[in-house]
């Protein structure tokens, strides 16, 4: 994989984080723990499921886990267990913090920087299967493509949540990962 490849796939990748670093830094305490979501009644979800904070974690869980490859063998650091992973939902209780989150999101950033700056195309050509690829399996470099529009989502609906309910600073578009 040719270093043009990989220096543009971090710094987008990168511009994804830090941009999902900007929705947390900018949630007012008082928001942290409010549900994102007007109306879930079609597919309704555990307390808490879709509160600011429970979002952060799902999109920094999944962001490790793709990082990783595969589901056989991951394990998140301590205090992050893999309930992610169980069908029925689980939120953690109690609720993890801010900073909690955002030292997550720096271990994984740093984790990231690494790994997609020194991809080779043999690890990019790795195979990877999961759930929701229906039994097909997707490049490792495909996954990275995939995980990055996931953090993308996730920050964009946190950045719609504090439009409508907390002043927001003007810094919610990166248009290239920091430093």
């Amino acid at each position: 994989m040719s270093d043009l490849w990989r220096h543009a796939l971090w710094q987008q990748f990168g511009a994804a984080i830090d941009t999902l670093d900007n929705a947390i830094q900018a949630c007012p305490d008082a928001l942290w723990n409010e549900s994102i979501w007007i109306d879930y009644s079609e597919h309704p979800v555990p307390d808490g499921y879709t509160a600011f904070w429970n979002i952060t974690h799902h999109t920094l869980f999944w962001l490790d886990l793709y990082l990783f490859g595969t589901e056989v063998g991951f394990m998140p650091p301590p205090p992050f267990t893999l309930g992610e992973l169980d069908p029925a939902g689980v939120v953690p209780d109690p609720p993890y913090g801010k900073d909690l989150l955002r030292g997550y999101l720096e271990s994984l950033r740093a984790k990231c920087e690494t790994i997609l700056t020194g991809l080779t195309d043999e690890q990019a050509q790795r195979p990877c299967a999961f759930p929701w690829s229906r039994g097909e399996t997707v490049s490792y470099f495909e996954l990275q493509l995939y995980s990055m529009r996931h953090i993308q989502e996730h920050a964009a609906q946190l950045h719609l949540f504090l439009g409508q309910h907390a002043p927001e600073p003007d810094n919610n578009w990166v248009a290239r990962a920091r430093g």
